[in-house]
């Protein structure tokens, strides 16, 4: 039992924000129980004893976070740095000083690689006026090595192939924007989808043996991942290294 004991180096509960090592800068998870929608995708709720524009509290189940009639992040910017979103539930509306717009959500995953720098907001709407409308998520940061920091700004849309397309829009061809296309791989028991990285990323580094895999399995199914190669990570259709596993 000793030596049991011994390869547990430390237990860390888990809260609204999880402790991360290099390269992880960060990692969170929001869970928000928003009421009903009002006309302008805001809660359809009083606002009354929150701070608005810090709203962290989980008053009543829920959070305004930096948002003001609509939960969310308004606009701010990043460097340096990946941001990885994968909305378990509920949407996220994001809008860059690219001029990308997307809504996504219930499954999708938006893999951002700010590089050189980007201003973009992050906001929840909360589109039932007759239901809640709970929204679940995480995000991780990842850091960019010294080399690479400075790339160019860049992020691929990974769409949950369960649900129709959300909404899209390209402005202009100068916009490096990519609706990755999925390549679906059978697995034992297991739907296993693949997609594109973006062109400069933790997937694309030839030290890195890593793989981004998003798999829904069965209850009571064990599935064994195959391991990451450098060669995976370096083909056409680069394959990356977040897994969103999900029982059904």
């Amino acid at each position: 039992m000793a030596m049991l004991d011994d390869v547990v180096l430390q237990q860390v509960p888990l809260d609204h924000v999880w402790q991360t090592v290099d390269p992880f800068l960060f990692c969170v998870h929001h869970d928000d129980d928003y009421p009903e929608g009002d006309e302008e995708l805001g809660p359809c709720a009083p606002l009354v004893g929150r701070t608005i524009g810090t709203d962290f509290s989980g008053r009543d189940g829920w959070s305004m976070y930096h948002g003001s009639l609509v939960p969310g992040f308004p606009q701010h910017p990043h460097r340096g740095f990946e941001t990885i979103s994968f909305m378990r539930k509920g949407y996220m509306d994001h809008a860059d000083s690219l001029g990308a717009a997307a809504r996504f959500g219930r499954g999708d995953v938006q893999w951002m690689t700010a590089g050189s720098g980007i201003v973009h907001a992050e906001m929840f709407p909360l589109l039932s006026k007759t239901a809640h409308n709970d929204t679940e998520l995480f995000q991780i940061w990842i850091n960019l090595p010294a080399s690479d920091k400075m790339v160019q700004p860049h992020f691929a849309m990974l769409w949950d192939q369960r649900s129709a397309y959300p909404r899209a829009r390209q402005p202009d061809a100068r916009l490096d924007w990519r609706l990755a296309p999925p390549v679906r791989r059978a697995a034992a028991g297991a739907s296993v989808v693949v997609n594109a990285a973006t062109p400069s990323c933790w997937t694309t580094f030839d030290h890195v043996d890593v793989t981004r895999r998003t798999m829904t399995e069965a209850l009571a199914t064990t599935t064994t991942a195959t391991a990451a190669t450098r060669r995976a990570g370096r083909c056409s259709r680069p394959a990356t290294g977040l897994m969103n596993g999900s029982v059904k």
